[in-house]
């Protein structure tokens, strides 16, 4: 029997019939064992004692039945379990920084903010499910916030070569996007109804990805005297990615340059 087993293994068939010699049953014992071609496969095990009849152990009966499929499924099992707490902690962590970060002036606009926010990032994570993971098309992220604002279908134009974000960076764009259409909505371009919104993009040969957000048609714009609470999260956003933003505060509607490292799918 021992030609089937693997040198590392050696030492088991000895505990075996130690067992077997005092009448046990070994039951559900998996192992690896080694097929005529050399080649190795898990096992399982079931050994139990042949006895005469006097009672005597005489022999033992072995059944070895293939669990290479069961093992391979437990192993993916394990991974997408880690990894689905990998990702849990991070939506957790994400949530908590957003909660954390949020501010108002009231208790109503307080909620209504995060509860903004967390929606942005819950409709970037059904993206991410959609791709199994894979990421988020750049695309489908400006168009996903802009939706409700598109009811003549002509208020926001989007463009850009096709780019699919890893959900870190996509996540990040996501509420920076988000950011920039909820002030749209309160004080620029998306407040009135003749107001409109270009999001554009492109990669250049530096390895970054160039977003120009500009709006017009919008009220008089003015540079703020500080900088407000959106601008300082987007700011943090990008630069956690190595990116930056630059605001340039146009009469005729706020424009919006935001670069960051090109990302990778």
């Amino acid at each position: 029997m021992t030609i089937l087993i693997p040198l590392d293994r050696h030492d088991e068939e000895p505990r075996i019939l130690e067992r077997i010699r005092a009448g046990e049953k070994v039951d559900h014992y998996e192992t690896v064992r080694r097929r005529k071609d050399g080649t190795l496969i898990e096992i399982s095990l079931c050994v139990s004692p042949v006895r005469d009849d006097l009672g005597t152990v005489i022999g033992a009966s072995k059944v070895a039945r293939d669990i290479t499929q069961r093992k391979q499924i437990e192993r993916q099992a394990a991974i997408l379990a880690r990894e689905a707490e990998h990702r849990t902690r991070n939506i957790f962590s994400t949530v908590s920084a957003t909660v954390q970060l949020s501010q108002s002036d009231t208790p109503g606009g307080l909620k209504a903010a995060i509860q903004g926010r967390i929606q942005a990032l819950a409709n970037v994570h059904a993206l991410f499910v959609d791709s199994r993971w894979a990421g988020a098309e750049l695309n489908q992220l400006a168009a996903q916030e802009l939706a409700p604002y598109q009811t003549d279908g002509q208020r926001a134009l989007i463009e850009g070569p096709p780019i699919v974000l890893n959900p870190t960076v996509a996540q990040a764009l996501a509420m920076t996007l988000h950011e920039l259409t909820t002030n749209a909505a309160k004080y620029g371009a998306l407040s009135v109804s003749g107001g409109r919104i270009q999001v554009t993009w492109s990669q250049s040969s530096h390895n970054t990805l160039a977003i120009r957000w500009a709006e017009r048609g919008g009220p008089l714009v003015t540079r703020p005297t500080r900088q407000g609470f959106g601008s300082r999260v987007m700011d943090m956003l990008i630069q956690q990615l190595g990116g930056t933003v630059v605001f340039d505060w146009r009469n005729d509607g706020l424009c919006c340059e935001i670069t960051v490292p090109r990302p990778q799918s």
